[in-house]
């Protein structure tokens, strides 16, 4: 097993190997999908989350052992890297990869479990959240901050950003879910607009966002923005819609 751990958190290094050895029989599960399991544990006063990744493919045991960081991995190293850039997320505190000779088995990445009134998807799904607007526009203002860091994060969608009231009517945003990021110099426009295609298929919500948006970004009128916001959204919905479709045609005949 190879293990990293944050240097604030060494001197805890076999409390945590203690809870990667007992993941299967303890802990509280938070999250099971058919790819990855999330479990909540006590630690030292507080509450850490731990993600198990699930094996992955014949393929990807090899890639992710000679020619790609594994998500556990990755997912360290990019929260590490938006903390030093100011940006939300949990703070990360160790991951744990286990390789055999063929390639990864089973990896973990811990971070330290943030309590939150909501996340983007409540916004979605409940229209009239109390402050709606202000949190969205918040929120979109947030995103402009991770564009001009050069920060794309490919998996900007509604259950991945965490949303936390503060003092004086403000919110926190913390990202989730970090494996797919990809980091810039600078981002151009189209992929500025590209990253919010996933958020909503809702087209107030896209107005309120472009126009918040165009408030920060002067190189585009805000007609640009809603347009090709809309646009990408569009597309991204389209899309997905394909991919359900085939799902369910695969699963017939499968059946």
């Amino acid at each position: 097993m190879e293990v990293v751990i944050n240097a604030l958190f060494l001197s805890k290094e076999k409390e945590l190997k203690e809870r990667i050895a007992n993941f299967n029989s303890s802990g509280k599960l938070f999250d099971n999908r058919q790819r990855n399991t999330i479990k909540l544990f006590e630690f030292e006063g507080k509450t850490i989350n731990i993600k198990s990744f699930k094996v992955p493919n014949l393929i990807n045991k090899v890639v992710y052992k000679y020619f790609r960081k594994s998500k556990a991995k990755r997912s360290y190293e990019y929260a590490t890297l938006l903390l030093e850039k100011g940006i939300g997320t949990p703070q990360p505190m160790a991951y744990f990869e286990n390789f055999n000779w063929l390639g990864l088995e089973k990896s973990y990445y811990i971070s330290e479990h943030l309590q939150v009134e909501l996340t983007y998807r409540e916004l979605v799904e409940i229209p009239d959240y109390p402050n709606h607007e202000t949190i969205l526009r918040q929120f979109t203002r947030f995103t402009f901050d991770l564009h001009q860091h050069g920060i794309a994060f490919l998996d900007h969608s509604p259950g991945n950003t965490l949303i936390k009231k503060e003092a004086n009517g403000k919110y926190s945003f913390y990202l989730v879910d970090l494996n797919r990021m990809a980091f810039h110099d600078q981002m151009s426009f189209e992929s500025r607009m590209q990253n919010f295609s996933r958020l909503t298929p809702k087209k107030e919500m896209i107005a309120v966002m472009s126009n918040e948006y165009s408030k920060c970004y002067t190189a585009k009128s805000e007609a640009e923005i809603v347009e090709k916001m809309w646009h990408e959204t569009v597309q991204f919905q389209e899309e997905f819609a394909k991919k359900q479709q085939l799902k369910k045609k695969l699963k017939f005949w499968k059946s």
